[in-house]
């Protein structure tokens, strides 16, 4: 085909990436393109960390184009426009995209599809390993428990799906605009400057790579270092992997030829993400419902106080607040954090998922719909393959096993700073004397806990008997 269009989304990286690679060898020339869609920043706030990890990337990306003779397009404005308008303004013949199963990602795809009607339409799977209806129970239905889902993953796996999309540059195919192009500044696009580079957030496909390359380095003991907060234990890869400044295909590659227990352990959380994805794509309505419809009858509480105590790191339970300061302070939760909270949220405040999902979503720098659904119906124990919903996490127990010497915490909750490792997860627990000692009176300097874990267990167990019934 003469003209091709590929239209950058979740995929911001030049190597090992579908559209592109194909784009490239069957078009006589190429454009490149990244929208900066209004109708999702609209609803974002000005200060996030998000547009600014995304243009970061597409700075870096600009500049791989321009090194073979081409240059990224962007547009600010609604893809269902934008599209459609270069289309008609270069002649291109074939749009190339990378699919994203998000619902609204599909719906807005779909129409603009339908706006384009008369060009080639090629879409690719880059985002996952497996999609849609590539991994099936032996009945063709798509499965709802993990374990058998990564058997039957780990059964499909071939050098095909890990196979990558280089890009062949050599052709010299990648086409410049007629009219000089540049990047927009955040501030043109009504976004304001974060702090993500004073933390020291490697970006672009050069900060996926540094990061890749620093985490082999410690992946053998990852299945002992990863559920502690305190420790360097996890990738750090998940922003990466979100807006895909790194392939999935690389780093399931890679773990899969490694013997370690800790890579295979790593493998297993890969495994998980193109589960969710292919939950989400199966059963769309899980966005904002139940997996479990039974569950939409749970009565949650309405509590907006405790739902601020929450989000703000104000419980007065250690281990939830310093994990919800981090997420706060950097985008950013561990993952054992990540249950913790959740749970803590639905089973010992009462609230519903929804708006820790919500919550979540909005701070998260690494949010992926996907992953983000699942965990919370996980933790909330209303998803598939979710935890029961009579285990409730101890808040006080984890911070115990998990962060014992109470290194997390004090990072965190410095007015704890001083506390004893034998308070430092139930400051309550010490008598006044002991709080003076310390520098922190509960109530006044550090919260008293917004809630009794033992009294709030009783209710989640009676919540959840009398909606599951």
């Amino acid at each position: 085909m003469p003209t091709g269009l590929v239209w950058f989304r979740r995929d911001l990286r030049s190597n090992d990436h579908a559209a592109l690679h194909n784009a490239l060898q069957e078009c006589e020339r190429v454009f490149c393109v990244f929208i900066f869609d209004t109708s999702i920043l609209a609803h974002l706030p000005r200060a996030d960390r998000r547009v600014e990890f995304i243009l970061l990337a597409l700075q870096e990306l600009d500049a791989a184009l321009r090194e073979n003779g081409g240059a990224l397009i962007v547009r600010h404005g609604d893809p269902i426009d934008e599209i459609p308008r270069l289309v008609a303004q270069f002649g291109v013949d074939a749009v190339y995209l990378n699919r994203d199963d998000e619902p609204s990602a599909i719906d807005r795809d779909e129409a603009v599809q339908q706006r384009v009607s008369s060009t080639n339409w090629r879409t690719f799977k880059d985002q996952v390993i497996f999609e849609g209806h590539e991994v099936l129970t032996q009945m063709g239905k798509p499965f709802s428990v993990f374990t058998p889902y990564k058997n039957a993953w780990l059964k499909a796996l071939g050098q095909a799906q890990l196979a990558p999309h280089f890009a062949d540059f050599s052709t010299h195919r990648l086409a410049l605009p007629p009219h000089a192009e540049r990047l927009p500044t955040l501030a043109e696009l009504g976004f304001e400057t974060t702090d993500l580079k004073n933390l020291k957030m490697p970006t672009g496909m050069r900060g996926a790579q540094i990061l890749f390359r620093d985490f082999i380095e410690r992946i053998d003991d990852y299945a002992e270092t990863r559920n502690f907060p305190a420790t360097k234990g996890p990738s750090y890869l998940s922003a990466h992997l979100r807006f895909g400044t790194i392939s999935i295909r690389q780093l399931v590659a890679y773990a899969q030829a490694q013997p370690s227990r800790g890579a295979q352990v790593w493998l297993s959380e890969l495994i998980w993400r193109d589960f969710y994805h292919a939950i989400l794509w199966h059963h769309p309505g899980v966005v904002g419902h139940c997996f479990k419809p039974q569950c939409d009858n749970i009565q949650w509480d309405d509590a907006p106080h405790l739902l601020a105590a929450w989000q703000h790191g104000k419980t007065g339970y250690p281990l939830v607040d310093a994990a919800m300061r981090q997420l706060l302070h950097s985008g950013y939760m561990h993952n054992r954090l990540r249950m913790v909270v959740a749970s803590f949220l639905t089973k010992d405040l009462g609230v519903d998922w929804r708006l820790g999902e919500g919550w979540f979503a909005e701070k998260l720098l690494d949010f992926d719909l996907a992953a983000n659904n699942g965990g919370w119906q996980w933790a909330a124990s209303t998803g598939c393959d979710a935890q029961p919903w009579f285990r409730i996490f101890n808040p006080v127990t984890q911070s115990e096993n998990f962060d014992a010497q109470g290194k997390f915490i004090r990072r965190y909750v410095p007015e704890l700073a001083k506390v004893d490792d034998k308070f430092i997860h139930a400051p309550w627990r010490m008598n006044e004397q002991e709080q003076r000692r310390c520098g922190v009176l509960i109530g006044r300097d550090y919260p008293a806990p917004v809630i009794d874990h033992a009294i709030a267990r009783q209710r989640t167990l009676a919540r959840y008997k009398q909606a599951l019934s």
